[in-house]
């Protein structure tokens, strides 16, 4: 390996990759909560230096939503996008981290700190992979975009939508998260939904008892956690799921409450896509409704519908990237996640997408976040050869 230059390029890259890293990580941009402008213009800055021109995405209110850059080949060929979240998921209880969540503290071989893993190292080595095919851009059949999501942890995709909504032709995308042992080529759908429960409002001290809400929402729950959900199917392993993530009703002590609100959360799949997961929400409803005759109807709002997906193994970046792995010693396996990604989304848009193949992590939105540093030239290395053969002459 010693020989191969693109190897030879991420052995050169590492210590720039840490050290952007390391900025970007020591710059917060908890999705929600921070400014996300230090972020982005630091990561502008770092990129026009090298010669690319970065142009922000911004959403319909007008806030950043993310940060685009387009490498163009030389020749007509096909376009790939390299996608990583420059937002990060909240620092959590900060007294619990060894080291502060925006340290990035090196130490014994591992980089601390809040989206280091997730996907700030990811950020990094995707703007030094295009550094590097923008030099040899009168090589490329084809494009790269890098694409650095600010509005992913939210969970919004602002800047997924916005490029992805009227950016033409795409032919992949790989998306930076981390670890090393799986590329990801599918995942669960979701079907998210509000459900507005009823009851029938008086005072609390009243001498005749009324429907009430937060209790008919508690029987809603109990059907829907009894509701029987089909298992796995051949060739994709994770089993449906449906969960109660929210409950929200009632005010103070003297009113009985008219008003309950769940959410609930179903992870789809093939043997149980989202029609199917709407029909059971609906026929759990009508059956607590039907318990409850005083009542109003309960109320289904559906918030989210992202089908389930698997790109085959012999899709062009899977299979390319699982044999890139394999010449730098590594060996990641195609996996189904059981959460859904961006890629879910990619799939309604009839694009595939790989949603994670990166490197070594602990701690991935908990207490202590961390990567293993001597993982980040690997990945580099992989998705980089994967890109030039990917763009190369056919």
């Amino acid at each position: 390996m010693t020989q191969d230059p693109v190897w030879q390029a991420a052995q050169v890259d590492l210590e720039s990759v840490t050290e952007l890293t390391t900025d970007l990580v020591r710059i917060p941009s908890r999705g929600g909560i921070d400014d996300y402008g230090p972020a982005l213009d630091h990561l502008g800055s770092w990129l026009r230096r090298r010669g690319l021109r970065a142009r922000h995405l911004r959403s319909p209110g007008g806030e950043p939503v993310a940060l685009v850059v387009e490498i163009a080949g030389a020749l007509p060929g096909p376009r790939y996008v390299l996608d990583a979240c420059l937002d990060t998921a909240p620092f959590g209880d900060e007294a619990a981290w060894k080291h502060p969540p925006a340290s990035a503290a090196a130490v014994d071989g591992w980089l601390h700190g809040r989206g280091v893993a997730d996907s700030k190292v990811a950020v990094a080595i995707f703007s030094h992979i295009g550094v590097r095919l923008a030099a040899a851009a009168d090589q490329l059949h084809g494009s790269v975009v890098l694409l650095f999501d600010v509005d992913e942890h939210t969970g919004s995709f602002g800047g997924a939508k916005t490029y992805f909504c009227d950016a033409g032709p795409v032919d992949g995308v790989m998306i930076g998260y981390p670890g090393g042992e799986h590329i990801v080529v599918g995942g669960r759908g979701v079907l998210r939904a509000r459900l507005h429960v009823h009851g029938v409002s008086s005072h609390s001290g009243g001498s005749r008892p009324t429907p009430n809400a937060i209790a008919k929402a508690a029987a809603l729950v109990h059907e829907l956690g009894a509701a029987a959900l089909p298992g796995p199917v051949a060739g994709f392993p994770p089993a449906p799921k449906l969960t109660v993530t929210a409950i929200s009703g009632g005010e103070g002590y003297s009113v009985v409450p008219d008003l309950c609100t769940l959410n609930v959360d179903v992870r789809l799949t093939p043997a149980l896509d989202d029609r199917a997961g709407e029909a059971l929400l609906r026929a759990c409803v009508k059956a607590v409704d039907h318990a409850w005759p005083d009542t109003p109807p309960t109320h289904v709002e559906l918030t989210t519908r992202w089908p389930p997906y698997a790109l085959p193994v012999t899709a062009p970046m899977v299979r390319e990237l699982a044999g890139s792995a394999g010449v730098y010693g590594l060996a990641p396996t195609p996996k189904i996640a059981g959460p859904s990604n961006i890629g879910n989304y990619l799939a309604g848009l009839g694009i595939p997408a790989t949603a994670g193949f990166g490197v070594e992590y602990e701690g991935l939105h908990a207490t202590d976040e961390r990567i293993r540093i001597a993982s980040i030239a690997p990945v580099q290395a992989v998705y980089h050869r994967t890109l030039l053969r990917l763009l190369a002459a056919r």
